[in-house]
């Protein structure tokens, strides 16, 4: 899709109160099934989840005001945990690009001025 008519869609549904872009939704959810349309990739699993709340309240008839109020909500939560997610990712590469960098480990062999291990199992000679 163009990036002009995707706008156009967007201005479109902007305008439309919340109870037709349900419609709306319906309408491309009928038309990907009967036409068996895919979408640009699997959804992650919170969009799945915030996708069946959705779904689960609007079949239970509660009110779009109360809809939208609980998806905003989750859509907030979205994003904490992407932030959150973004935050971990950002530590574990800062860890692997200095655990990476540190120096080897000395040799096994004991240095200079320090005396060798004893032998195990030992006290000593006989």
């Amino acid at each position: 899709m163009n990036e002009f008519l995707w706008k156009r869609i967007e201005r479109k549904l902007a305008a439309l109160p919340d109870e037709r872009v349900y419609q709306v939704l319906d309408y491309v959810e009928f038309l990907e099934s009967r036409y068996a349309v895919h979408g640009e990739g699997p959804a992650s699993p919170f969009q799945k989840l915030a996708e069946r709340v959705e779904d689960t309240l609007r079949a239970g008839r509660v009110p779009v005001n109360a809809i939208k109020s609980t998806m905003d909500a989750m859509s907030a939560a979205g994003r904490l945990m992407s932030g959150l997610a973004a935050a971990g990712r950002a530590v574990v590469d800062e860890v692997a690009g200095s655990a990476g960098t540190a120096k080897p480990a000395e040799s096994q062999a004991p240095r200079q001025d320090q005396k060798p291990a004893p032998p195990e199992g030992g006290h000593g000679s006989a």
